[in-house]
């Protein structure tokens, strides 16, 4: 009862405000204040204001207001956590099905003929490379080498 009372008497003095400026010649800031106004006494009149002043007391209504602020925290924690990453649900989801794909290699199954002699090649290949160089550079210096030799350098 006596929200509604303090909301009629915010009302007309808003009104009263808008009066006043309406006689100043300044009519757009008059209807302005005037719909402003009317806000308090509409909501008293279509009862928000009773159940605002029966939720703001009411200890289970702050404990769903809090249980909905963890609950947007959350929610705008992981999109910031995902932004920060990069990636959208879409590349997740194609990332998840190509890990799923590849689970089991292909050859995995197959018979290993001729292996012995791969890794003796590979490691006297990377005995003659230079310290941290790939196979591409030392393909490179091995031409640097063949041109410094045919010009005697």
């Amino acid at each position: 009862m006596i929200a509604e009372t303090i909301c009629a008497a915010v009302s007309a003095a808003g009104l009263g405000i808008a009066a006043v400026t309406a006689y100043r010649k300044r009519f757009l800031t008059a209807a302005k204040t005037a719909a402003y106004a009317l806000v308090p006494i509409g909501l008293a009149m279509t009862g928000v204001v009773k159940w605002v002043a029966h939720t703001a007391f009411s200890p289970t209504a702050w404990a769903g207001f809090g249980v909905l602020a963890i609950a947007v925290v959350l929610f705008l924690v992981t999109r910031a956590v995902d932004r920060r990453r990069g990636t959208t649900r879409k590349q997740r989801r194609e990332a998840a099905r190509a890990a799923g794909r590849e689970a089991v290699a292909p050859d995995a199954s197959a018979p290993s003929l001729g292996a012995g002699a791969a890794p003796a090649a590979r490691t006297a290949a990377a005995a003659t490379r230079p310290q941290g160089a790939s196979r591409e550079q030392s393909e490179d210096f091995s031409d640097i080498e063949a041109i410094l030799k045919k010009h005697g350098i």
